[in-house]
């Protein structure tokens, strides 16, 4: 006779949330998409979830830091391609 696999342990979102925050530094968007998760596990698990709170709001500073220099990068290229400064020759 086998004995049962036991069960798998409830999880509270803590390692999602410490892996949401070191991908909040590497992959923003991952890093907000991870964060979200761990939370929602630590939520629903009656737990705090720091590592998940603090990868929630660096991974939306930083994706908003990207796209405002995104955005400065594509003006400041577009500018010196109008100026003449960058030619396609």
């Amino acid at each position: 006779m086998t004995t049962p696999a036991p069960a798998p342990a409830a999880s509270d979102g803590k390692t999602l949330g410490i892996v949401g925050l070191v991908l909040a530094f590497l992959f923003p968007l991952a890093g907000l998409i991870v964060s979200i998760i761990a939370r929602n596990q630590s939520k629903a698990a009656g737990v705090e979830n720091t590592p998940a709170k603090v990868g929630l709001i660096l991974s939306i500073i930083f994706l908003i830091i990207g796209v405002i220099v995104t955005i400065l990068y594509i003006a400041v290229f577009a500018a010196a391609f109008s100026a003449g400064v960058v030619t396609t020759y």
